[in-house]
């Protein structure tokens, strides 16, 4: 099948992850890239297996545009106010690209695609370097990345389904969170 002049994978990329901010990764289909591209859906088997692989595009995507996005926060930052700005990265990024951040969510063991294994990796990996450099240890680290991340991912899940209907500031609550999150780290730390 011939390729559409000009069209690469970098632009079924950038496509897809522009339907999945706008309208959601579901909305990620053959037919919607194909769209968007300009071109019939069969013409996009020429660039790409099929969804499976471009929706691996969009996770690959997201992870890296994800772990910029909490190193650049966390900057040259240390310890527990790395953690506090991670946190608000977190929800700003996924605020800001929430298709991308739902494609980061995706879990992949060693081994079943070390490409994007390593890209998501690459994601935490800024949680877990401020929580080291807060004083956690070795043997905890994994656990409070998790907790952190589960925390901030049920804030944002919850805000994003629209599940905080009592009138108090949401970003109050967020703020109160996050200071309930550094009070756990702290007390993780061994004296």
């Amino acid at each position: 099948m011939a390729r559409k002049v000009g069209l690469t994978i970098e632009d079924v990329t950038r496509a897809a992850v522009e339907i999945a901010d706008a309208q959601g990764l579901a909305a990620v289909t053959i037919g919607s890239v194909a769209a968007r591209l300009g071109i019939r859906s069969p013409s996009l088997y020429a660039h790409v297996a099929g969804l499976d692989e471009v929706r691996r595009l969009v996770a690959l995507h997201a992870a890296g545009a994800m772990a910029a996005a909490l190193r650049e926060a966390t900057g040259e930052r240390a310890g527990l106010e790395a953690v506090r700005e991670l946190a608000f990265a977190y929800r700003r990024f996924a605020e800001g690209y929430p298709g991308r951040y739902a494609a980061a969510q995706r879990a992949v063991r060693p081994g079943e695609d070390d490409e994007l294994y390593r890209a998501l990796a690459a994601a935490a990996m800024p949680a877990i370097e401020a929580l080291a450099q807060a004083g956690v240890g070795a043997g905890d680290l994994v656990h409070l990345a998790r907790a952190l991340r589960a925390a901030l991912h049920g804030f944002v899940a919850l805000e994003q389904a629209g599940g905080f209907g009592m009138p108090e500031s949401v970003d109050e609550s967020f703020a109160r969170l996050v200071e309930v999150l550094l009070a756990g780290v702290r007390a993780a730390v061994p004296t």
